[in-house]
């Protein structure tokens, strides 16, 4: 905004008339950067931890359900683009992580996809999955209409508006001064408004297919054309103009300033400028004050602005009521929407990371309580993650399951890719338990009831219990609460154990996990496992021919071969027997 300071004499006192805007003196043009709450005059609505807002994430209401409108046509009523029923919406939401996420390496994969937003507190979202196939279907169509570049950069924009509405609130919170706090105040409103509107008009555009935008289109729609929401807007252009129209002169002399009405007096400062261009000769120092660009006013700038409320008591007064009329002004179904709708952002632009090096993802079939399951050209996300980083190349592997057949038995040369297989397994299907894409060009995966995973762990001196005897309990542990329509990761079970008591014991773990007909994938060194029953397959990790130390981490379904190639790796680094006689020697 223009700040114009003419100065001249009169009478031999020096009078200096300052024509000022209210908007400047209340700072309202400043880029912020705290984001973590928002506080209102009259209630706070946010607060210094890092949760997105308060009161708003315990909301239980039905979600989505039909409405009759006029005519009898029914309409639907939108409360989340997460969930779709009311069941579902209501589980609340939990900070506590996954036990098996660690093993699978998920933790990686939604700290990956959740950095930068941690405003939105996301990974709640990340830790519920869905055990409703239409839940999850109701997540693939919203991911699908985001998909469309358009409709993703209009909810971008309104993100970017809602942050910076949280911003000023933020910053008002910060202040001291009650007219300057108001002010703020009034700007989160009109960013607010101006949000609801542009979205309204970009939805209106926008070819939506999914249910989630198509209620929420519908609602947002109604809710621009209520009467909250109409006087809101036009309470906020108003008092926003009227406060634009204040005009007040300063009279500064010695250390007393007076404030008084403008009364329209000549801005003398352009005609000074032209009078002495004449004179000008070449490069001069600028003497000119620059106003400071800190939000926060001085106690003179306080006070001036108090004794500009006293000569202009109606507006001031009607700013005092506005704020504390509309401290709850904030739609509690658009913020939860502004929230839950970075679920997808993220995930998305997480997706396009690995997009854009060639990797495909797939909105993979869900069948429960079919267990024919596949999967083509899938990765380890957390591995590929850190491969492109790197800029590294990344192995694709395939898989199916058809008929009786419920176990990979994965076994073969040590670091060559068998782990990781298995982490791919657990990840996928968890994934699309949340209903996201996942890795792979095509897929068809269960949907289960709980996920296990018993990888190695060190030993707890705690618990007093030695390796063979906590592999035990835990597995015990895990087939006390799993179900048919669970799922097991087993990853190098009784290692600590001689060959004999470990072939022993896994075809009785085997055995267990054939009778509640669990769907399973089993890393193993032994191979007597890979023919056990019809529901048992092969999987081998392979090397290159022509080089058995080199891994292809290429994961096949072939019978096992017996074979670990753990010579090629001692003699790789010179381990073999007489590699170490030659170097003890020397």
């Amino acid at each position: 905004m223009e700040r114009r300071a003419p100065g001249f004499c009169t009478l031999g006192v020096f009078f200096l008339s300052w024509v000022r805007y209210i908007d400047w003196i209340f700072g309202n043009s400043y880029n912020l950067t705290d984001t973590r709450g928002w506080s209102s005059p009259g209630k706070r609505l946010g607060r210094a931890d890092n949760s997105y807002y308060a009161g708003i994430r315990e909301v239980t209401t039905d979600f989505v359900r039909p409405r009759h409108g006029p005519e009898g046509v029914c309409r639907m009523v939108f409360h989340s683009i997460l969930f779709e029923n009311t069941k579902d919406s209501k589980k609340k939401e939990t900070f506590d992580v996954p036990v098996f996420f660690r093993d699978l390496n998920l933790d990686q994969i939604i700290d990956a996809i959740t950095a930068g937003k941690e405003e939105y507190d996301l990974k709640p979202f990340f830790y519920s999955s869905l055990n409703d196939i239409d839940a999850i279907k109701y997540r693939h169509e919203v991911m699908r209409d985001l998909e469309n570049n358009i409709l993703f950069e209009h909810i971008k924009s309104f993100a970017q508006k809602m942050r910076a509405m949280r911003e000023h609130l933020a910053q008002a919170d910060k202040l001291h001064y009650k007219y300057q706090k108001e002010r703020w105040f009034l700007g989160a409103v009109e960013i607010y408004c101006d949000a609801v509107n542009c979205l309204v008009h970009d939805l209106s555009l926008a070819d939506l297919k999914s249910r989630g935008f198509l209620a929420f289109r519908e609602y947002l729609t109604d809710y621009a054309k209520s009467g909250r929401f109409t006087s809101l807007l036009a309470e906020t252009k108003k008092l926003k103009a009227d406060l634009s129209a204040v005009k007040y002169c300063l009279l500064i002399k010695g250390n007393c300033v007076k404030v008084r009405k403008y009364e329209s007096e000549i801005d003398y400062s352009a005609d000074v400028g032209e009078t002495f261009e004449k004179f000008k000769q070449g490069a001069v120092k600028d003497y000119r004050v620059k106003f400071s660009d800190r939000p926060e006013m001085n106690h003179v700038e306080a006070k001036v602005l108090d004794l500009v409320a006293q000569l202009h008591p109606g507006i001031f007064l009607y700013l005092d009521d506005y704020c504390a009329k509309n401290g709850n002004y904030l739609d509690e179904t658009i913020a939860v929407f502004d929230r839950e709708i970075q679920f997808y952002v993220a995930y998305l632009v997480h997706v396009a990371l690995f997009k854009r090096v060639g990797l495909k993802f797939c909105y993979p079939q869900i069948f429960n309580p079919c267990k024919e399951v596949y999967n083509y050209e899938g990765f380890d996300l957390a591995l590929a993650y850190k491969l492109i980083t790197e800029h590294s190349s990344v192995v694709c592997n395939d898989f199916y399951l058809k008929d009786k057949e419920r176990i990979f038995v994965v076994s073969g040369p040590n670091q060559g890719g068998k782990t990781t297989f298995a982490r791919t397994f657990g990840q996928l299907h968890y994934l699309a338990s949340i209903g996201c894409p996942v890795p792979g060009s095509e897929a068809q995966l269960f949907v289960c009831d709980r996920l296990f995973t018993h990888f190695e762990k060190e030993e707890n001196i705690r618990d007093l219990r030695g390796k063979l005897e906590d592999d035990l309990v835990r597995i015990y542990n895990i087939f006390y609460q799993a179900t048919s329509n669970s799922i097991i990761i087993i990853n190098e079970i009784l290692t600590s154990t001689t060959l004999k008591d470990a072939i022993f014991l896994s075809k009785k773990i085997m055995e267990k996990i054939i009778q509640l007909d669990l769907l399973c994938v089993w890393v193993t060194f032994i191979d007597e496992l890979t023919s056990f029953s019809e529901k048992t397959i092969s999987m081998v990790s392979t090397v290159v021919p022509e080089n058995p130390a080199v891994r292809t981490y290429k994961i096949i379904r072939r019978p096992a071969d017996g074979l670990a190639y753990a010579i090629a790796i001692a003699e790789k680094y010179r381990l073999t027997y007489g590699c170490l006689k030659e170097r003890l020697k020397s």
